[in-house]
């Protein structure tokens, strides 16, 4: 462990790295915001929150107190001029959810060929605590797979998700 400087996270990912307009400690009419279908029980509603509770985690399993995390924000850029200016409308959790979001994606699980992401953050040394830097690790616009199989070395396959078409598969998991 002592030879471990940090990790990475959300590398290739879209992940947004905050999502401003609500946290998930937040409740709608008695129901919290992990209930949402977009949420979906996760215990994190953006990169930087898990980025940080990951390391809090590892230095309380003995990594050393200086070990740092990287977050790739080379494609967690969302919104441009249509990101939502403010919570969603407090009438069920998932319009709020979902109308004050930053993160377009259809679920936190989708993966491949994301439509509206963009470049985040500008790489930067040490932009918050216990995070080292913010890096492009993933090179922007570079596609994560086919929508059909394709000859390449790259070792990008098939996977529905990648095409076009794709409008999702609602994924659920129980906590």
């Amino acid at each position: 462990m002592d030879n471990v400087h940090g990790f990475i996270a959300n590398t290739a990912n879209y992940s947004a790295l905050r999502e401003p307009h609500f946290t998930i400690n937040d409740t709608v009419n008695g129901t919290s915001v992990r209930q949402s279908k977009w949420v979906d029980w996760n215990r994190y509603t953006d990169e930087l929150s898990r980025a940080t509770a990951f390391r809090d985690e590892a230095v309380r399993a003995g990594f050393p107190s200086g070990v740092g995390m990287l977050i790739d924000t080379s494609r967690n850029g969302w919104g441009g001029s249509a990101r939502p200016a403010g919570p969603g409308p407090g009438t069920t959790v998932d319009a709020y959810v979902n109308g004050g979001r930053v993160d377009r994606r259809i679920h936190l699980g989708n993966w491949c060929n994301q439509s509206g992401a963009g470049l985040g953050e500008r790489p930067k040394a040490v932009p918050e605590n216990g995070i080292d830097a913010y890096a492009w690790i993933k090179p922007p616009g570079e596609s994560d797979g086919s929508s059909k199989e394709i000859p390449n070395n790259e070792g990008k396959g098939f996977d529905r998700m990648c095409g076009p078409a794709y409008t999702g598969t609602r994924v659920t998991t129980t906590t």
